[in-house]
């Protein structure tokens, strides 16, 4: 394969001149470009891009790790990352974890090397070590609370949130409020952990922990939480769930079991997505594509460091 050295030698020009018109470099006379042209026709020759990218210092390429690709929330979050990514004629690399450390450590290791330009984790299973070790190499943009670290996001304020979705149960007169979340160890599920503790406390109220639903994820774990329900003999009058997909499940299961919604359970969903409207489902709206549209802006500028909080909205439908 011809490289463009060959070219300049057929061309009957510098390797510099080669380059220029490579480039689209205005001064190049109209004679040496067409040779140049002629030359590259005649060995088909095929520019390295990977070279040129190495040369202008990008890659036009930004890293996206999410945890599960089939999950309404992170598809919606990338569709707003990659609506983003074709305004700016950028591509993406969709990385795939499930939650596993070394995946995500293999896609810092992709910004280390400079093949991405920037990194952004949707939702992350590394500790802050970790990322203050691979900070410097590029941008690192999370969808969590950041305020006091070095690194940017895009976030929703889940302790906020949830402390005044508890107080809406509340004022509604539910007094045994339970809620469902995906896993325990995530950051933002810290914040609605320590919301839901603050809550009990400033009501004088017992921590119950039978009334918190881990490893929500999917429609089908909604009947995993209505059988825990009935088996209760005090159970909760209402339920905060951080997915409308769970929230959904519970809302179909219930009416197999006779459990009337909302007289004898509330639920609450988040996200707004499509299936909390059909299913008239009370949920607290986020706007997950505007939030990958953030995400993506704050990937394409390293030159500060920054937090951006995305307000949630309560949408009042049926279930409460």
């Amino acid at each position: 394969m011809a490289n463009i050295k060959d070219i300049a030698k057929m061309a009957g020009v510098s390797v510099t001149t080669v380059s220029r018109v490579l480039n689209n470099h205005p001064y190049v006379s109209e004679e040496k470009k067409n040779a140049v042209k002629n030359a590259i026709e005649k060995s088909n020759y095929q520019q390295n891009i990977n070279a040129v990218h190495l040369s202008k210092g990008r890659t036009f390429l930004i890293g996206v790790v999410v945890p599960f690709t089939n999950h309404p929330y992170f598809a919606l979050l990338v569709e707003g990352i990659a609506n983003e990514a074709v305004k700016n004629n950028y591509n993406l690399v969709l990385i795939q974890t499930n939650y596993e450390l070394q995946r995500e450590l293999e896609a810092l290791m992709m910004l280390k090397h400079k093949q991405i330009d920037g990194l952004i984790i949707c939702s992350r299973i590394c500790g802050w070590d970790l990322l203050d070790e691979f900070n410097s190499f590029g941008p690192i943009i999370l969808c969590e609370d950041t305020r006091g670290k070095q690194v940017s996001s895009t976030y929703i304020d889940h302790y906020k949130t949830f402390f005044k979705a508890l107080e809406y149960l509340q004022a509604k007169g539910h007094h045994n409020i339970g809620y469902c979340i995906g896993r325990n160890s995530g950051s933002n599920s810290q914040q609605r952990d320590l919301a839901y503790k603050d809550f009990l406390m400033k009501n004088n109220k017992l921590y119950e922990p039978n009334y918190i639903f881990y490893d929500c994820y999917h429609f089908e774990d909604g009947e995993r939480v209505v059988q825990r329900l009935i088996n209760m003999e005090n159970p909760p009058s209402a339920l905060l769930v951080t997915s409308d997909q769970v929230a959904a499940g519970i809302l179909i299961c219930c009416k197999e079991q006779n459990i009337a919604v909302p007289e004898e359970l509330a639920i609450i969903g988040f996200d707004n997505q499509p299936i909390a409207k059909i299913m008239n489902i009370t949920t607290l709206e986020i706007p997950l594509i505007e939030v990958g549209k953030r995400l993506f802006l704050q990937a394409l500028d390293n030159t500060k460091n920054s937090q951006d909080e995305v307000l949630v909205r309560l949408i009042e439908r049926q279930t409460v």
